[in-house]
């Protein structure tokens, strides 16, 4: 009986060391949290909710396409996968540079924004996503690193570790989205935790930068 139902393509422990990558990639800010923010905070947590809906079936859109062959394209052609890899590095230094720089901004600290309907909430929320680098990394030179091409199943074992990708994105970016304004209004009364947060917010997005930066170089490969 066992035997008729289906297995998990992934074993715990590579399902636990993709959780903690996707936690440690959705943690440090960057295009997607900034929108889910600044609408939570400026059109309510409705607004947020709608937005994350966009941006997941952002995430589902990218699980797609580099489960089914978008890898074969960049092994193709070596310089798109380098230079896309660059831009999201040099785009993770600027969002940092933005983020630490005198005058900066923190994640938490948004400016007033005009009201939206749900259609442009989501399609604004999925244009962000898919126009994200970050996104781009984890999907094309992270997740990979993770399947094994010895138990088979290359592309099965993609869509689940896409799946726990995409189920702790969520699941932390609906966490932001609810506490948002409480947030705001916590580090508005004390000025100090803002620098501080913008402090550690661009600290991380240098460090992930330099991280990926190491990976440049090297050349795509099928799973």
């Amino acid at each position: 009986m066992t035997d008729l139902l289906p297995t998990f393509p992934v074993g715990p422990a590579t399902c636990a060391a993709m959780a903690l990558t996707a936690l440690v990639m959705v943690l440090t800010p960057g295009p997607n949290m900034v929108y889910l923010v600044s609408r939570s905070i400026g059109q309510g947590r409705r607004a947020g909710l709608v937005s994350l809906g966009g941006t997941a079936v952002g995430f589902v859109v990218y699980l797609l396409l580099a489960a089914l062959g978008l890898a074969l394209v960049l092994v193709a052609v070596p310089w798109l996968f380098v230079g896309l890899k660059a831009a999201g590095v040099a785009y993770l230094l600027h969002l940092a540079w933005r983020t630490l720089r005198s005058g900066g901004r923190g994640v938490f600290e948004v400016g007033a924004v005009a009201p939206a309907s749900d259609a442009r909430l989501f399609s604004t929320g999925l244009a962000t996503n898919l126009l994200n680098p970050k996104a781009a990394v984890m999907y094309l030179t992270v997740i990979p690193q993770f399947v094994d091409p010895e138990q088979g199943h290359e592309v099965a074992q993609s869509l689940a570790l896409g799946s726990v990708q995409i189920a702790v994105s969520v699941a932390v970016n609906a966490l932001v989205v609810l506490l948002a304004g409480t947030v705001a209004v916590a580090l508005a009364r004390r000025p100090r935790l803002l620098v501080w947060q913008r402090r550690v917010s661009g600290t991380l997005l240098v460090a992930v930068a330099l991280l990926l930066a190491r990976e440049v170089p090297a050349r795509a490969r099928v799973a």
